[in-house]
């Protein structure tokens, strides 16, 4: 379905609401009451979200900002709740933060990652919730993640220090690519792939465009996990007239039915139960996983200054300042009863 609903539900899933402006981002991430962005000067900005009023609405405002070595754009944010820690990839290096303040790790302890192409964690591990300040770093169960380089994978345990597992070869290399469990969905420039972490063993599946254009294809990959027992991808391919979004399992075997846009998203995410995409035009259209029909479109602002450049997905959720059924938090007055 790649039309607007005819009857679309009657509460929608998805609202928009400007919380930051005049930020040169690139990338975010939120948790909580934190918001944290990436900008294409290099700076790493934390919002908080404050009231300074009782009687006013709470909004997010900066605590702090800093720059990544280097001051070169940062391309991607990763939040690890569960450790308190935050990868950070700019420039090709994966830098190692820690949550909430966004302090970093002293290289002493954790150096960066270097030459890095694009990494993936488990998604699995992604969602876990974050424990107690009190329980020791090192008492937590670690993260682990994949670090993808121009010919190889390297697998990576992280806790409160960084564990180097194995490498394994990757000849064709990836510019993109999602984890869960023991299963890494890659994305090449031309094509998708599935590999098997516990056998090395990489299985081709269907290439990014199937479209015999004259001019090559250019739109990006999109990857996403959409279920983790079992294991399951979505993955998107153009076809020259429209784009589709296939699920496929651990073993790529396609399951479910598809989705369809009428154009090459620019993103897609996961909010289960829904996928949400963002078209070339702007405009976001939000899918049921489960019926693969069109529940909301979000319509493409009137003019220029909401670019909407990407999507991201906040995994363990974050707080948004709202005025519906304020009126339900209102103060009244109440009679008391005397008791003699």
């Amino acid at each position: 379905m790649t039309s607007a609903p005819t009857k679309p539900i009657d509460v929608p899933p998805f609202q928009l609401q400007t919380l930051i402006a005049q930020c040169n981002a690139r990338c975010a991430q939120a948790l909580g009451s934190e918001i944290y962005i990436g900008c294409s000067n290099g700076e790493l900005i934390r919002f908080a979200l404050q009231a300074d009023d009782p009687n006013t609405l709470e909004a997010y405002s900066i605590i702090s900002r800093q720059s990544v070595p280097g001051d070169k754009p940062v391309d991607e944010i990763v939040l690890l709740p569960s450790i308190f820690r935050a990868l950070v990839f700019s420039d090709h290096q994966i830098h190692f933060y820690t949550l909430p303040a966004l302090d970093v790790v002293p290289a002493n302890i954790i150096k960066p990652i270097r030459h890095v192409v694009t990494f993936a964690v488990d998604q699995n591990h992604l969602r876990r919730p974050a424990p107690s300040p009190s329980i020791p770093l090192s008492s937590l169960e670690a993260v682990d993640f994949c670090v993808i380089k121009r010919s190889t994978i390297a697998m990576y345990s992280l806790r409160e220090r960084l564990f180097y597992q194995k490498e394994m070869p990757l000849p064709t290399g990836a510019v993109l690519a999602r984890r869960s469990g023991l299963y890494l969905c890659i994305a090449d420039k031309t094509q998708y792939g599935i590999v098997d972490l516990a056998s090395a063993e990489l299985t081709p599946l269907m290439p990014l465009s199937q479209a015999f254009d004259a001019e090559p294809f250019t739109g990006p990959p999109g990857i996403c996990v959409t279920g983790d027992n079992p294991t399951e991808f979505l993955i998107l391919s153009w076809t020259g007239a429209s784009t589709l979004g296939v699920f496929i399992s651990g073993a790529g075997d396609p399951v479910r039915g598809t989705l369809e846009w009428p154009a090459h998203p620019r993103a897609v995410v996961l909010d289960y139960p829904y996928i949400a995409a963002l078209l070339p035009n702007r405009t976001v259209e939000i899918h049921s996983i489960e019926s693969q029909v069109i529940v909301q479109v979000l319509p493409a602002p009137k003019d220029d200054t909401d670019p909407r450049a990407a999507l991201a997905a906040a995994l363990s959720g974050y707080l948004v300042p709202s005025t519906q059924k304020s009126e339900k938090m209102r103060k009244v007055p109440v009679n008391l009863l005397r008791v003699s």
